[in-house]
């Protein structure tokens, strides 16, 4: 197999999720909506970034061999962070919902705003 029959459906399943999530921001009014859909959005990206790294038949950089065949591990690390970024991001947007809702009795952002 070549490398775009492997990677076709990757770029396929990275353009759904960022249009799921891009229609998600765009359309929905309830803050949780939206933020799930941001969630997804960023689930497209981190398999992007995983995708644009992967090299058919490549081994770990810390074995003795072709350096032509070699995974570039900048990708994985940057993906590695941003999972753990928005491990943390998550944490705290739940925690402004919960204090949102408390406040103002709903998630609609329309309806919640008292300026």
């Amino acid at each position: 197999m070549n490398l775009a029959t492997l990677t076709l459906p990757c770029y396929i399943t990275v353009a759904a999720l960022l249009s799921i999530g891009l229609y998600g921001v765009i359309s929905k009014r309830n803050l949780m909506k939206i933020f799930i859909s941001l969630s997804i959005m960023e689930t497209g990206v981190n398999l992007l970034l995983i995708t644009i790294g992967y090299i058919p038949g490549g081994t770990a950089p810390i074995e003795n061999a072709n350096f032509a065949k070699y995974v570039d591990p900048l990708p994985q690390a940057l993906v590695l962070t941003a999972i753990v970024i928005g491990l943390s991001v998550t944490a705290l947007a739940i925690a402004v919902l919960i204090s949102y809702y408390q406040k103002n009795g709903t998630l609609e952002y329309k309806e919640g705003m008292k300026w």
